[in-house]
């Protein structure tokens, strides 16, 4: 695989836990990064209950690329016809080696994970994989989310705390996520912060408090009203 741009900066915690030194923050729990994507983003979402054809999840921050493939594996397993739409907003993609590395974590997902990666290091940010059509809009979400065209019936907002990631959390984000919303459309954040609760309830969502994964003792839900 060829040298990536982001490649070095990123560290490793334990020697699988990948951790950002632009953010200094983890991309996912050293507890289990996969029982978090479960609990937090698919449970937060009330998916898999609320799968259905042409069912289409937003995600603000793609990182590894963990929460598409915990959601692809969802949708398979429930037995949905067609395909997931996913479409992921991310500034600073990692490069494959390192995506190959930090999702060697979670073998179940192999399977998933090996199409990906190789689409992944082949360049290509449109990935296909049996019952999934993805894509992967690189650059800033303050810019590249407002001129997106579609709208999601669920949102995994997966970005850097945000006291170390401010942008990806700002009051004007956060209404273009409603404005690019189906009705009925629900969302899901491992944050609890009061002022992304507060941006969120301005947007339109009706926010709810729910018990975090792991240490985390709170996190946020909500449903476009």
């Amino acid at each position: 695989m060829n040298q990536h741009p982001n490649t070095g900066l990123i560290d490793w915690k334990d020697g699988i836990l990948p951790v950002s030194r632009r953010f200094d923050d983890p991309y996912f729990s050293l507890q289990d990064g996969l029982a978090e994507t479960r609990h937090v983003f698919l449970g937060g979402n009330g998916l898999p209950g609320r799968f259905r054809p042409g069912f289409h999840i937003a995600e603000l921050g793609f990182g590894t690329g963990l929460n598409m493939l915990a959601a692809l594996a969802a949708w398979q397993e429930a037995g949905i016809a067609g395909r997931l739409r996913y479409t992921s907003f991310e500034a600073y993609p990692l490069g494959a080696d390192d995506i190959a590395r930090a999702l060697g974590a979670f073998p179940e997902l192999a399977p998933l994970a090996a199409p990906f990666i190789a689409q992944w290091a082949s360049g290509a940010r449109r990935i296909q994989i049996e019952g999934l059509d993805a894509a992967v809009i690189e650059g800033d979400a303050r810019r590249t989310l407002p001129r997106w065209e579609g709208r999601a019936d669920a949102w995994f907002l997966d970005g850097f705390a945000p006291a170390r990631n401010p942008e990806l959390w700002e009051p004007a984000l956060m209404a273009e996520i409603a404005r690019h919303s189906a009705p009925g459309a629900t969302l899901a954040t491992y944050t609890a912060a009061g002022a992304v609760r507060r941006a969120l309830a301005d947007a339109g969502f009706e926010i709810s408090r729910r018990s975090g994964f792991g240490r985390k003792r709170h996190m946020t839900t909500g449903r476009l009203a």
